[in-house]
């Protein structure tokens, strides 16, 4: 059994939501996977608009900032005096897992309001 790609707008794991190009300009033809309907949803409305991205959006820094905090909790637990290199792998996993899990929260709130200009991925 072949694993799912993640959710296109915030990395989810994706369940049964997705999209293709019905006049592809190359094969094989271009699809992605989706963790909810407000996912799918804020791609199709959005995705058209920013078929490229170099730079980070302006909703991709704010659940930056909204992970940020996150983070910061993690670190007050850890001690903030502490070195990164002396962190143990657990507290680098932890640290990693929280900012990446607010990230995604946050992207999915912007989805799920649909107020989002460009794709935040």
């Amino acid at each position: 059994m072949q694993a799912q790609p993640p959710c296109a707008v915030c990395a989810r794991p994706s369940r049964g939501f997705g999209w293709f190009d019905p006049a592809p300009r190359k094969k094989p033809r271009p699809s992605v996977c989706f963790c909810c309907i407000a996912c799918q949803g804020f791609w199709s409305r959005l995705g058209a608009r920013s078929p490229t991205m170099v730079d980070l959006t302006e909703h991709e820094q704010a659940a930056m900032r909204a992970a940020m905090r996150h983070v910061a909790e993690s670190m007050a637990e850890i001690g903030w005096g502490t070195r990164f290199q002396d962190l143990t792998e657990p507290q680098v996993l932890t640290l990693i897992e929280v900012a990446v899990g607010a990230f995604q929260e946050a992207m999915q709130a912007i989805a799920r309001q649909g107020t989002a200009q460009e794709i935040p991925f």
